[in-house]
């Protein structure tokens, strides 16, 4: 079997190695610390990573689709939130640069909380994080207000293991609209609930911080979304508080939004399918390039344990990027890496022809 090994360089770069090793070896180097990274192939993964994996022996039952039920409370908020994301755009010539400084700020931790924090380490379990870096995290999340982690990481277990079927929470057969925002404006399908609560949740659950922040979520959305990055700017260098209200928080936050959502909608309809075409999800460069590396969507559903969602890690994908400063740093550890020989099988095996190896 191969495995990672994670050699630590001069105190603090860490670079990333493929040896081939027995799994149980324990290795040293020179007395430095070493740490051990399995590559997993999609017919070797751990038991606790099941739910990540699609099931491709799941099928929606005949018959017609339930009817729709709107939740006007979510229609009107999000149409709200729209139009003042709106006027904001209308606002940024008059706004104070470091108002503009600000609302960037803060779009870049809210995008680190879902990509790095609720994706990347709850959701997938895609590597390890000391309590420092996990409280940065769950603030991130928490103002990026895309429901607390728990929610959030129980949707996207079901959305991997059931993706583009009824029980998929944005099931992109349903078109553009629905899978980008429109699944958050009705009720979600009973096959979505159904297969929801039939998922192994208890990691998180143990997690005292994620608990913690699903008690407390709506007091903290309300200090960390809306609050403060309303009155930083109109305290601290005189931004006027309609500026601060429209451009720092409502354009900020309906931006995160769309990004995020973009994942679910662009990412699973337009682009290649270079590992497995037998499935939605594509690589979107675009994408990427918004969400900080989350729109290589056809080689993360293909291999949803790798850290990097990416073959090629720091390209166009600053999530990993700060993953890896982060483990620089001891705050993060255990990072997955899908091997290349699995990489190669399932390109070799499933792929649309149009992979290209570097």
């Amino acid at each position: 079997m191969s495995m990672h090994l994670q050699e630590k360089v001069s105190g603090s770069y860490t670079t990333t190695t493929t040896i081939t090793a027995p799994p149980s070896g324990s290795l040293q180097n020179g007395g430095e610390k070493v740490e051990k990274m399995f590559l997993y192939s999609e017919e070797d993964i751990r038991p606790e990573l099941k739910d990540d994996i699609r099931d491709p022996n799941y099928e929606d039952e005949e018959g017609p689709m339930p009817k729709l039920e709107y939740v006007w409370r979510n229609i009107i908020l999000m149409g709200l939130l729209h139009v003042g994301a709106l006027y904001g755009i209308a606002l940024v010539p008059s706004c104070k640069f470091y108002t503009w400084l600000w609302g960037y700020f803060c779009f870049f931790v809210s995008i680190l909380g879902v990509t790095a924090g609720a994706h990347r380490l709850w959701s997938h379990r895609t590597y390890k994080a000391r309590l420092p870096l996990k409280v940065f995290l769950i603030i991130s999340n928490t103002m990026a207000f895309q429901n607390d982690v728990y929610e959030w990481a129980r949707d996207h277990r079901v959305h991997h293991k059931f993706s583009d079927t009824h029980a998929d929470p944005h099931n992109s057969r349903r078109g553009f609209f629905f899978c980008h925002v429109g699944w958050l404006l009705v009720r979600k399908n009973p096959a979505v609930k159904e297969k929801g609560s039939l998922l192994d949740m208890s990691d998180l659950k143990a997690e005292k911080l994620v608990m913690f922040q699903r008690r407390y979520y709506t007091h903290a959305v309300l200090l960390l979304c809306f609050i403060l990055p309303t009155l930083i700017p109109w305290y601290f260098w005189g931004e006027t508080f309609l500026h601060s209200l429209f451009v720092a928080t409502f354009l900020r936050y309906a931006f995160v939004l769309n990004i995020t959502w973009l994942v679910n909608s662009a990412a699973h309809m337009y682009g290649y399918r270079p590992y497995d075409k037998n499935i939605k999800p594509r690589e979107s460069l675009l994408v990427s390039v918004g969400s900080m590396g989350e729109g290589f969507h056809n080689y993360h559903h293909s291999f949803p344990y790798d850290y990097s969602a990416s073959e090629y890690r720091w390209h166009i994908n600053f999530t990993t990027f700060f993953i890896d400063c982060m483990a620089a740093l001891g705050l993060a550890y255990d990072r997955k890496k899908a091997s290349k020989a699995a990489i190669l099988a399932k390109v070799k095996r499933s792929g649309d022809g149009s992979y290209k190896s570097d």
